[in-house]
């Protein structure tokens, strides 16, 4: 029988959301999380490496893989603005809940524009105007690459995520179809083009570096301190909100896609023209859904966007250092760098929330009798 006077026992913890937080103290959580997780993974590789791999030389090797000599450190800096250029990319589109998953066959496509002109302008025209008409392409392809789920987003309300995910195997499979067709009939790779190179400022990759810098500021003021930025915003927290004060929500969803699908592009174009000189179905590696990690760990900040690249850039370089080092499966750095990502995202969990525990019942009445 129910009995209306037994008191309902209060769990022993809730979860509470926090209202605020300070920069201090969210910093604090993150490097704790990250320091912890480091730690973790020096033991763990004492276990599965054995004892060549003691925690002191363990991270020393990670760090050497990334400041190991001036040349690491460059590759460093280059994987960090390739990846912060994806990032900046997608960035307007998540802000607008677009769940762009395509921005690795958008910078595929540019980066595939891009050889179309080396290959069939290359030595005919002068190579700063095959640099201009190629950097023009690669942003058009982007553009045009995103712009196609965005249009049908906006008229038949289409799922973006299947959308654009679909238009990476495509854009895949039209650069393997361009190589075996027009490239090189008959074979399914292609060697370095001699014309279109971009001109190197010190090395190759400072220019690059700097490009993506500039583009990381102008993001930024776009983003923040421009109309067009707070449409973005508006319709990012509720399109009914956004139709009311009188946003056309569907011109404001293909117009930021045709940004973030140019920027894309213009990725394409810098990695081919940089760096690889050609271009495979491998090319961009996977980087755009790393880029969505990159932009969601920095909560859409550009700025902070920086840091988070550089993070995943460390880690990668380390881990791969980690593998050559102690001639190791590459599945074991995997599995550190998984367990770092995890503590670090983790921790975004008590940045958010806050666990609050049941306080202890005193009697105040004394013992009964």
């Amino acid at each position: 029988m129910h009995n209306p006077d037994k008191k309902t026992r209060e769990p022993l913890f809730h979860i509470v959301k926090r209202d605020r937080i300070s920069l201090r103290k969210s910093l604090l959580i993150r490097v704790v999380a990250t320091v912890s997780a480091m730690l973790l993974c020096t033991l763990l590789a004492y276990v599965l490496i054995g004892e060549k791999a003691t925690p002191a030389k363990f991270l020393s090797q990670f760090f050497q893989g990334v400041f190991g000599t001036s040349r690491r450190t460059w590759i460093f800096g280059r994987d960090t603005a390739m990846l912060l250029c994806l990032a900046l990319a997608i960035t307007p589109a998540f802000r607008m809940r677009f769940w762009n998953l395509g921005a690795d066959g958008q910078a595929l496509i540019g980066a595939l524009a891009s050889v179309f002109c080396m290959f069939f302008l290359g030595g005919r025209i002068p190579n700063g105007l095959l640099l201009v008409i190629s950097l023009a392409a690669s942003v058009v392809a982007g553009a045009v690459w995103a712009l196609l789920p965005a249009i049908f987003k906006a008229l038949w309300g289409t799922n973006e995520s299947l959308f654009t995910l679909m238009m990476n195997y495509i854009a895949t499979n039209l650069v393997m179809f361009s190589i075996t067709k027009w490239f090189y009939p008959g074979k399914d790779s292609m060697k370095e083009m001699e014309h279109g190179h971009l001109p190197q400022v010190l090395n190759e990759y400072l220019l690059v570096i700097l490009i993506v810098l500039a583009l990381t500021t102008l993001m930024f003021i776009y983003l923040y301190h421009t109309k067009q930025g707070y449409e973005i915003s508006v319709v990012g927290e509720s399109e009914n909100t956004a139709r009311y004060v009188g946003i056309n929500v569907g011109k404001v969803t293909v117009r930021t896609l045709l940004l973030s699908g140019a920027i894309c592009g213009l990725m394409g174009f810098l990695q081919v023209s940089a760096f690889d000189h050609s271009v495979t179905a491998q090319s961009i590696g996977g980087l755009g859904f790393t880029a969505i990690m990159v932009s969601w760990l920095a909560k859409f900040n550009p700025f902070i966007m920086i840091g988070t690249a550089g993070l995943i850039a460390f880690l990668q370089r380390g881990g791969q250092q980690i593998s050559t080092a102690f001639d190791v499966n590459d599945a074991i750095p995997n599995i550190f760098i998984g367990i770092i990502l995890f503590f670090i995202i983790g921790c975004e969990f008590f940045i958010n929330y806050q666990i609050k525990f049941r306080a202890s019942q005193r009697s105040k009445g004394g013992s009964a009798k």
